[in-house]
């Protein structure tokens, strides 16, 4: 999902809600506790029991000094109360074992009824933890099966590598048949640890995005997100912000788009979804040489204001509250960044940022798309880009009344559950994109 996703979660909330709230990886996780004549795994499993059983001082301990310096014991008890509402697992599979750099990481699956997590805990080489997270399962994920607009033999798929050491990133680059010189387009992520699909329980909005695309004779650039990549490294920078997390990532695939045999380098831009989109006038700023850019349910109001919305959202589905959950909502309101899991440096690099303002400063082709039943990024935000942009001639807006925050069609009042189904981005969306691209 993205950041702009509830951060909490209650014992009683709805199993679908769980699995998108799980969705967001924290940047920075959990802990460990060490027995150091035990092996990693037997400690990582240690480590496990005494979480699923809501025990947390002890754990904490085992910090290495770094995530001790990044996380607080109340932040990780708050963390820990998610894991425990989910009750006891149904079984708990073997460990994996990987090296990663100087430290040994450790993935235990976990099955509850409703739910698959993986448990991922990074020891270093002093048998401290320097870095822990909770991942939905890959086996969770609904295996993915082309929508109709897709034509597999209208485009070819090139695996590339962006950026450079030590932060290269697995990409694809899906090129139409011909001989070009072709458009083409940088899908930058949402929030959160994205593979290049940006695949999302039942969905694979880059793949779709990608293919449809590029069966429509555009070339599309897609990558791993760093923090999906690189998840102990990125929790391990004390300065990490969104131009470590997206930004520079998304300038160096605009970069090797460039120099692509049968791509038009003068007409290169960025698509950007969810928290992709509140990023790209950013994106644009630092790169003028891109054609323009591509906003996909790109929100414009702040990340706190967002937060307490959709927890009212999502409160207002359940109807009547216990009283500890409205306990919950009533604090989620007076601090909605108290479980944000985001360093400092992070929270300050967007305080004096505006998404609408900084595209409105720049003069070059904009495409604004929303869905009308997304509950994450409202069409607050769409009205918002069209009185910040409404003097620009060369920005096209477009609403599509029954699709959500995926652009995936839906019906009734929107709600989690429906990111548990398998299911397409719009095919109308994918025109929409392929013509203005065309155009420009």
């Amino acid at each position: 999902m993205d950041w702009i996703s509830l951060k909490r979660m209650s014992p009683s909330a709805p199993s679908a809600d769980r699995s998108i709230r799980m969705r967001l990886t924290l940047l920075i996780s959990l802990v460990a506790i060490g027995v150091f004549a035990q092996s990693p795994e037997s400690r990582t499993r240690a480590i496990l029991d005494q979480l699923l059983a809501g025990k947390c001082d002890a754990l904490y301990a085992m910090f290495s000094p770094e995530m001790k310096g990044l996380i607080t014991l109340d932040t990780f008890s708050d963390q820990m109360k998610q894991i425990a509402a989910l009750g006891p697992p149904e079984s708990i599979g073997q460990p994996h074992t990987t090296n990663v750099a100087d430290s040994t990481v450790i993935v235990i699956p976990v099955h509850w009824a409703n739910i698959s997590l993986n448990f991922q805990v990074s020891w270093n080489k002093a048998g401290q933890v320097n870095g822990t997270s909770w991942r939905l399962a890959e086996a969770a994920q609904t295996p993915w099966q082309p929508p109709t607009y897709v034509h597999p033999d209208s485009f070819t798929s090139i695996e590339l590598t962006v950026g450079d050491d030590p932060w290269k990133l697995p990409a694809t680059l899906t090129m139409p048949k011909g001989d070009g010189p072709f458009p083409a387009v940088v899908l930058v992520h949402g929030s959160g640890p994205e593979d290049r699909d940006e695949t999302i329980l039942g969905a694979k909005v880059f793949r779709d995005l990608a293919e449809g695309l590029s069966s429509h004779g555009v070339a599309v650039l897609r990558y791993v997100k760093r923090t999906k990549q690189y998840p102990q490294q990125c929790a391990a920078d004390p300065k990490f912000t969104t131009n470590q997390e997206t930004v520079d990532d998304a300038l160096q695939a605009a970069v090797l788009l460039r120099t692509q045999p049968r791509i038009d380098p003068a007409r290169v831009f960025v698509l950007g979804h969810s928290q992709g989109g509140y990023l790209a006038p950013r994106i644009m700023k630092r790169d003028l040489k891109l054609a323009g850019f591509i906003v996909l349910a790109g929100n414009v109001r702040p990340l706190e204001e967002l937060i307490i919305e959709q927890s009212q959202y999502i409160a207002s589905l359940k109807g009547t509250l216990s009283a500890p959950e409205q306990a919950e909502l009533d604090a989620i309101k007076k601090n909605p960044l108290a479980e944000s899991h985001l360093p400092e440096p992070y929270l300050a690099d967007l305080r004096n940022y505006h998404p609408d303002l900084e595209a409105a400063s720049l003069d070059m082709p904009m495409l604004i798309l929303q869905g009308e039943r997304d509950y994450q990024v409202t069409m607050k935000d769409f009205s918002l880009w069209r009185a910040a942009l409404a003097s620009h001639r060369n920005v096209t807006f477009h609403s599509y009344p029954k699709l959500n925050h995926l652009f995936i069609a839906g019906e009734g009042k929107p709600s989690p559950d429906e990111y548990t189904k398998p299911g397409h981005v719009d095919e109308q969306v994918i025109l929409d994109i392929a013509h203005w691209v065309q155009r420009q």
